[in-house]
């Protein structure tokens, strides 16, 4: 029976293992990347003449789905047979993945658009990070990790192309992407997308690429 300092280093190797498996630093340098741009972006767009912090909302728009799409493509597994095979789940090592990437995503993207948290500030983009993330983390489960990036980037462009000027109302079920920080019925749905999508990638893993 291995105990203490014995079990500690057993365990060590099958974590740095799994993550290894998931290419994490490359995802790690995916979405640092993508906050350098969008917060170059959100202050560039904001700064042009006649604009305002309202001119960021293409940056919440599509920020979040290029970020969820580096996540879909770390959640890809090298190692499929160790993963059937493995004496011990794996659901709490996905799960816990899963968590970080997504709190490392909303934080650094809502860090590129500090002010006006009422509007189109860090909440609407942590809302939109969690949101972008659960499709996706549902497409891996049902796709593949490879193909995961899809539904998200089809959904967030047709709702960037389709919603109303306005907030509120029924367009803040469907159109949450677009929708300013304090709004409940965006906060709900994309709530809701990040929990079915974490269960279903936890409990099925990503579908194998072949």
């Amino acid at each position: 029976m291995t105990t203490g300092r014995g079990a500690t280093l057993v365990r060590a190797p099958l974590t740095v293992l799994y993550l290894r498996s998931r290419a994490l630093p490359a995802t790690l340098a995916a979405l640092a990347g993508i906050a350098l741009f969008a917060g170059w972006a959100a202050d560039w767009l904001q700064d042009q003449p006649g604009f305002d912090h309202t001119a960021r909302v293409p940056v919440l728009a599509l920020a979040p789905p290029l970020a969820a799409a580096a996540i879909g493509a770390g959640l890809h597994s090298h190692t499929e047979e160790l993963d059937r095979t493995a004496a011990r789940p794996w659901w709490p090592r996905r799960l816990a993945y899963l968590l970080l990437l997504t709190a490392l995503a909303a934080g650094a993207l809502a860090l590129a658009v500090p002010g006006h948290p009422e509007r189109f500030g860090a909440p609407a983009m942590v809302r939109n990070v969690l949101g972008a993330t659960g499709v996706t983390a549902a497409a891996a489960a049902l796709l593949g990790a490879r193909a995961s990036w899809l539904p998200m980037t089809v959904y967030g462009g047709a709702v960037y192309m389709a919603a109303p000027r306005t907030p509120g109302g029924a367009a803040a079920y469907w159109a949450w992407p677009m929708q300013p920080g304090p709004q409940a019925a965006a906060w709900a749905m994309a709530g809701a997308a990040y929990a079915v999508g974490a269960a279903l990638l936890v409990v099925r893993g990503p579908r194998p690429d072949r």
